[in-house]
């Protein structure tokens, strides 16, 4: 597997802007990561929402795919739909905007000499036309992406036994144990990363022990943390697991 990543941080507040080539074998899928995407793949633009389980993508080799991830919980006010209805797919932005408007979008982003600094540039407008997010639920995954549990974050947050849930599906596309679980997995995907023992980072990450980490691993990404490392040696560029394509 031949992979290219490159990302940069966006001058949209929470939001990563990145690019992704492959060159030759099946493209990565993608693991849950809690964050939505608004992508530019092969002329199109699309959003990628948010995802419970690794997304097998069907891209082929020699391909270039741009997007800009979004922080959790910051999507649904900038594109105008509840995280929850795109949960676990990938829509053509046209889908969900006037397809007027998206044509000259889709347009002004492929007569672009840098689409990414295009796409950048679209999300810039539209957020600055849209009302800002949930900012008690962007504090609520902030406090989970630090590993707080769920009941201690929503005491902080003062919500009620329902409130979180019926909040976070508006917000993140599912509940907050599972928006938990997610950004738990990508914690302890990223001490991997850096060469840490698989016991160690468990722990760190916040899972009672490896066999625990092993589960997360087969549940929500399908596949081992031996095989995953196994991938990252392989590509060209170390990448997070998080980076999207489309389907």
């Amino acid at each position: 597997m031949g992979e290219r990543y490159e990302e940069r941080e966006s001058r949209l507040d929470g939001a990563v802007v990145w690019t992704r080539q492959v060159s030759h074998g099946p493209v990565r899928p993608v693991l849950p990561d809690g964050c939505m995407d608004l992508l530019w793949i092969d002329g199109r633009l699309l959003v990628a929402g948010p995802d419970t389980h690794a997304y097998e993508s069907s891209e082929v080799a020699g391909g270039r795919f741009t997007g800009i991830r979004f922080a959790p919980g910051t999507a649904p006010a900038l594109l105008g739909v509840p995280a929850h209805e795109l949960r676990d797919r990938r829509v053509d932005l046209a889908d969900l905007w006037p397809g007027a408007e998206v044509r000259v979008l889709t347009e002004r982003v492929a007569d672009a000499a840098d689409p990414a600094a295009a796409l950048e540039s679209l999300a810039l407008r539209r957020a600055a036309a849209t009302g800002p997010p949930d900012p008690l639920m962007r504090s609520v995954a902030g406090e989970l992406a630090l590993g707080r549990s769920v009941a201690a974050t929503a005491r902080t947050a003062g919500l009620g036994a329902r409130q979180p849930h019926r909040r976070s599906l508006a917000a993140f596309g599912y509940g907050p144990k599972t928006l938990a679980r997610v950004l738990r997995l990508q914690r302890a995907l990223a001490l991997v990363r850096t060469g840490m023992p698989y016991a160690d980072a468990a722990l760190a990450a916040g899972c009672t022990d490896q066999a625990h980490l092993a589960r997360e691993m087969r549940e929500l990404a399908g596949t081992t943390l031996t095989a995953y490392c196994e991938t990252l040696a392989n590509s060209d560029t170390a990448q997070p697991s998080g980076s999207r394509t489309t389907a």
